[in-house]
């Protein structure tokens, strides 16, 4: 199989579909790899890099999506539209809840999307969504305790506090992947925080986890207007997959 990496067009996007190792995997196991020139050079991998992986260098993106299968990170932009036909096979991140117009243009392309964020593995997890969730979390509270700042416009409350001043009360809705990761940097700042969700297991697991640390509460709608109303961060991180996030404030 022919496989296409084209170089991410999104604004702030910087990474890219395959790693050398993952060239280097495909093309051991028979597959011919096209490479956009400088796709991974935002995240350290330089075309050299590509080509001792076996992998071909080649100059536009009509020619890596020319390939079989496309693998991109992001969702198709609208300059890419065109590029993809039907019978191919296009492996990214689709993220068609929000998006009718992309739908309608990979309906009208007749090409067969399957989308990282819905590939789960037999338990029912979400492998390929997990990392991404991990990192959203963490980054969740990295952007939260910037925006307090009152040079941000915030009310400017440290998210640990000092001595003879209370820590900032972070509230968590959800406690899966994205949701735990930010309780746990949170905790980790010296915060007060609270994680709400429906899954008892998962926040019996928070508890053991933070050894009290963090408070959990079953989430229904008293209680997220109770523990939102007192905070001074709130971070939604509730999964539907393949949906749109509920508006639960």
């Amino acid at each position: 199989m022919r496989i296409g990496v084209p170089k991410e067009i999104k604004d702030h996007e910087y990474r890219v579909g395959l790693s050398p190792a993952g060239v280097h995997a495909l093309v051991a196991r028979g597959h011919e790899v096209l490479i956009e020139a400088g796709a991974g050079a935002a995240v350290g991998f330089g075309d050299p890099q590509y080509q001792s992986a076996g992998g071909r260098i080649v100059s536009s993106a009509a020619e890596a999506f020319s390939a079989d299968m496309v693998v991109k990170v992001k969702e198709l932009q609208s300059a890419e539209y065109g590029l993809v036909r039907r019978g191919q096979i296009l492996f990214a991140y689709l993220h068609l809840a929000p998006d009718p117009a992309l739908l309608d243009a990979l309906l009208a392309a007749d090409v067969s999307g399957v989308a990282f964020e819905t590939v789960s593995d037999s338990s029912g997890a979400l492998p390929l969504l997990a990392p991404m969730s991990r990192i959203a979390g963490r980054l969740s509270i990295q952007f939260g305790a910037w925006a307090l700042q009152m040079a941000n416009g915030g009310s400017g409350v440290l998210l640990g506090g000092v001595p003879g001043v209370p820590p900032a009360k972070v509230v968590v809705i959800g406690p899966g992947e994205s949701g735990s990761n930010a309780a746990q940097t949170a905790v980790g700042m010296g915060a007060d925080v609270t994680v709400l969700g429906t899954n008892i297991g998962k926040l019996a697991r928070l508890d053991q986890i933070h050894r009290g640390r963090v408070k959990t509460a079953y989430s229904e709608p008293l209680a997220i207007a109770e523990h939102v109303a007192g905070a001074d961060l709130v971070v939604g991180a509730v999964l539907l997959p393949g949906k749109l996030a509920p508006k639960l404030i």
